[in-house]
């Protein structure tokens, strides 16, 4: 067998951990399938002394990591230490700059720095393979950049934040408002004490950038991703969707257009008919739209440490083969520059919840505003007086540009009769 490929770990969290536990536990079947042994020589973390629940007394200790990266005699470095600079970037730039294959889980510095990083690899003549930073355990970069190469693809969706679904899921479930399980997914490890990154979309905005890339050989464009969470969705608006048909799900969307890429994240209600409408709880999905294969769906648990480890593992058995492929799917002087296009060009139909007095003449008013908007009405509910003053009009709308439904929405909320800010969530049809 041939010499074994000897690595180097820069952060021992949960997943570097995790990627201890598969390389110990399959070393031979790791072996088998990469055609020579991989051997871990170095790790570097914070803490020597913290329990992990793995041994590390076989491998060399390095408490600077950007040291480990530029001095062990290794061959590829995994960066598992996570955040879009600072220490991240400078193992990956300490790595392939003394001529050393990286592997990352890392999608907030691929999505800032992914284009630098892509061709400082392709100058220093190494790879730089990120498996785990889309979808942790689907090998959805596997299937763009390999798997999918005969189709164009015209279009990439998907669940990309799994704590957003669990917690959508659970407010359905359960009928509990968004900051209860919102507080439940903190309690359990799902949702961070900070937890914007994830329910802001900010999380889910990063793997977007990186699949766009891939699908549509474009440059990494995270600046042109549209971007809206879920601290808005409140339970009465999970409970029309049903009525409706419909689920709502926080979804990343990207295609090409003729006036340029699409990058969308946002809540949106999705028909109950649609597969990706019954993907529940931390699971992640992924639909690619290939023009000879049509829809294609990868689904599985999007983090945690053994789908992770999982993901980066394969990353490393591609390195033990010597099997190379650019890392967004052509060289980097072959990415287009592409423009983005701006959220007030989308082009969709609308669920509309609005808070009004319930008094004479207020629907009048409504719907007088839309039709000077040109916005037709698909169907309304009015529900009966509650014992507050307030009471809910829910409407949904045909297909109009959303230009022109955030000036409805800006009119409607001047209204006298209307006493909060009105609630719109985009009807995804996922044609």
């Amino acid at each position: 067998m041939s010499t074994a490929l000897r690595v180097a770990i820069a952060g021992l969290g949960t997943v570097g951990a995790g990627t201890v536990s598969v390389l110990t536990e399959h070393r031979e079947l790791i072996a088998r399938r990469g055609g020579r042994p991989v051997d871990i020589v170095a790790v570097s973390a914070k803490n020597r002394a913290k329990e992990r629940g793995v041994s590390l007394d076989a491998y060399d200790w390095y408490d600077d990591p950007v040291a480990m990266a530029r001095e062990a005699d290794v061959d590829l470095v995994l960066e598992l230490i996570g955040g879009e600079a600072g220490p991240a970037k400078a193992v990956c730039d300490a790595a392939i700059s003394a001529g050393r294959h990286v592997v990352t889980a890392n999608k907030a510095l691929l999505a800032i720095h992914g284009d630098a990083l892509a061709s400082a690899a392709e100058t220093a003549g190494v790879s730089l393979n990120y498996e785990a930073a889309i979808a942790g355990g689907i090998p959805i970069v596997k299937a763009l950049r390999e798997g999918l190469t005969g189709n164009r693809v015209t279009r990439v969706y998907g669940i990309l934040n799994g704590t957003c679904n669990y917690i959508l899921t659970e407010m359905r479930e359960n009928r509990l408002s968004f900051e209860t399980v919102l507080a439940e997914a903190q309690n359990l490890g799902y949702a961070e004490a900070e937890p914007g990154v994830d329910v802001d979309g900010i999380d889910a905005a990063h793997k977007l950038a990186l699949l766009a890339s891939l699908a549509f050989g474009t440059r990494v464009d995270f600046a042109g991703v549209y971007t809206e969470g879920i601290r808005r969705i409140a339970l009465e608006d999970i409970d029309y969707a049903e009525e409706f048909g419909f689920r709502i799900k926080l979804l990343g969307s990207a295609r090409m257009t003729e006036h340029g890429l699409e990058q969308r994240v946002f809540p949106c209600m999705v028909s109950k008919d649609k597969p990706i409408a019954h993907v529940e709880d931390a699971y992640n999905a992924v639909v690619a739209h290939g023009d000879f294969v049509d829809d294609t769906m990868y689904e599985g648990r999007g983090a945690g440490a053994g789908p992770t480890a999982s993901a980066v593992v394969a990353d490393i058995v591609d390195v033990a083969r010597g099997f190379a492929v650019a890392t967004f799917g052509v060289p980097v002087g072959a990415l287009a520059d592409t423009a983005a296009v701006p959220i007030e060009r989308h082009r969709g139909a609308y669920y509309i919840r609005l808070m009004v007095r319930d008094e004479p003449g207020v629907i009048a008013n409504i719907t007088a505003v839309f039709r000077d908007e040109a916005i037709s009405i698909g169907s309304m509910l009015q529900r009966a007086r509650s014992e507050t003053e307030a009471v809910p009009v829910v409407l949904n709308t045909h297909v109009c540009e959303e230009a022109a439904m955030r000036r409805t929405l800006e009119r409607i909320e001047a209204l006298d009769s209307v006493v909060q800010q009105p609630t719109m969530i985009r009807i995804e049809p996922l044609n």
